[in-house]
């Protein structure tokens, strides 16, 4: 069976999903979509802004998965205040990455993880955001996750997902656990 999405990437149209909410699941949602894709034949992308610890999504996909490319930019700590000088660098780098793969042709699924964060601090303009959204080829699904996503994102995205925290087993000091969290 041929592939659908190595036959008609180019004739898909790409749709802009918003994963916000204050819950667990928006970057695991992202990932689902990410295996499905690989599923399909299709190449993805994956830039993680104020992300830098070892994960086992990473590990897995780098060594199973070649048509996905994986990059985080950010330190081994999420980014907590005002951000410091060196994590808005690796923000507006990975948001320059972000949109050199956009615009490569080279992958139908792109997914900005945490990017709705990196514009709460201010280290990415939600008018960059707009501008990517409005400039992407129209073959290219783009996910956007993060909580606290701007207003303006979600009235300009096809989908938005909110997730909503009703219990969390980290309230009560459980840490990210392997496997599960990371």
């Amino acid at each position: 069976m041929k592939s659908p999405c190595k036959e008609t990437a180019r004739d898909m149209k790409g749709y802009v999903h918003v994963y916000t909410g204050d819950g667990k699941g928006k970057t695991t949602a992202a990932l689902g979509l990410v295996l499905r894709a690989c599923g399909a034949g299709c190449r993805a992308y994956i830039g993680q802004f104020l992300k830098g610890r070892p994960t086992c999504e990473k590990t897995i996909l780098r060594e199973r998965f070649p048509e996905v490319r994986f990059e985080q930019f950010g330190d081994v700590h999420f980014v907590r205040g005002k951000p410091a000088a060196k994590d808005i660098a690796k923000a507006r780098r990975c948001f320059r990455q972000l949109c050199e793969v956009v615009f490569s042709g080279e992958y139908h699924l792109v997914v900005a993880d945490e990017i709705h964060a990196a514009v709460e601090l201010g280290m990415v303009t939600v008018e960059d955001v707009l501008e990517l959204i409005e400039r992407k080829p129209a073959h290219v699904e783009l996910v956007l996750t993060g909580r606290n996503a701007h207003r303006r994102i979600i009235r300009r995205a096809d989908l938005v997902t909110r997730m909503h925290a009703v219990k969390h087993y980290y309230h009560k000091g459980v840490p990210a656990r392997r496997g599960i969290e990371m």
